[in-house]
């Protein structure tokens, strides 16, 4: 029974990590219609960044994420405003072909800077544990977790409660009664997508804080965040952190109880048997699940 509960833990604070690596691009998507594959190498990024400052200025990782949002949000900003709005109204094929590009530069840029080494974020908490009863709760995965809840929930007031937000999610609904109403969509996409890209960078950063990395491993958090924001509803940010918290559990139930190959496949198995149950997610609209035939 405690090995149940400590697989549990572990995949409830792992959860929260990857429903933080992928409310942005469920975001981009729900709004934008993009599905942005250099999202990974945006998270990768964030934890480069969150890695150097540690290693010049000394600066803790829930510190250094913040110096990772904002220079993934310049960058996000830029590429979306002055290259991905280029090709932004034509099929979607064209989008994933870009951002696909946008991915190998990014990932063979940090093979170049950094190397392929694994590294990781040194911290004078990284081995200290909680202990609840007959488990014991990882310090620096609880921070992650409790970071990527504080996340969401921000998130949400943004959308919901600002001026800004509420641009976005309109530009997302209808982006042509959105400019009759006066909203500048270039921006707000350019907007949007600097957000998602903000966000990834803190996600790096945590990755960088809780585990190792180097650039190959960008492409497994783009294939999570894809299956996260489906499973959990696309353009819904409670929804990526259910599906996040969801794909969390079943990798460690499923890493508890069965062999390795199978782990993937039955977080593969869990989306398919949600879509057939629920086309639009778990928590996400059916305007969002329309898009997807789109």
């Amino acid at each position: 029974m405690s090995a149940f509960l400590q697989a549990t833990i572990y995949g409830l604070l792992q959860g929260g990590l990857l429903a933080l690596i992928a409310v942005g691009f469920s975001l981009v998507w729900g709004v934008m219609n993009i599905v942005n594959l250099a999202h990974g190498s945006f998270v990768i990024l964030g934890a480069y960044i969150g890695w150097q400052v540690n290693a010049w200025l000394g600066l803790d990782p829930f510190l250094g994420m913040f110096v990772s949002a904002a220079v993934l949000f310049v960058l996000g900003y830029v590429l979306q405003r002055w290259l991905i709005n280029l090709v932004v109204n034509g099929p979607i094929f064209i989008t994933l072909l870009l951002t696909f590009g946008l991915d190998l530069l990014i990932t063979q840029g940090m093979n170049i800077a950094f190397s392929a080494d694994y590294r990781s974020i040194q911290t004078s908490y990284a081995g200290h544990s909680l202990a609840l009863g007959g488990v014991r709760v990882p310090l620096g995965r609880l921070l992650a977790f409790l970071v990527a809840i504080a996340v969401t929930v921000a998130l949400v007031a943004l959308v919901n409660r600002t001026r800004t937000g509420l641009s976005i999610m309109a530009t997302g609904m209808d982006r042509g009664a959105a400019r009759l109403m006066g909203i500048r969509a270039r921006h707000v996409y350019a907007l949007t997508f600097a957000i998602a890209a903000a966000l990834a960078g803190m996600a790096g950063a945590m990755v960088g804080t809780v585990g190792t990395f180097n650039p190959s491993t960008a492409a497994g958090y783009t294939l999570l965040s894809f299956v996260i924001a489906v499973l959990g509803g696309l353009g819904n940010m409670y929804g990526a952190l259910v599906g996040g918290l969801v794909i969390g559990l079943v990798e460690a139930w499923g890493g508890q109880y069965l062999p390795g190959t199978w782990v993937n496949a039955l977080a593969f198995l869990v989306l398919v048997i949600v879509l057939i149950v629920r086309p639009s997610g778990l928590v996400g609209r059916a305007y969002y699940a329309a898009r997807l035939e789109v």
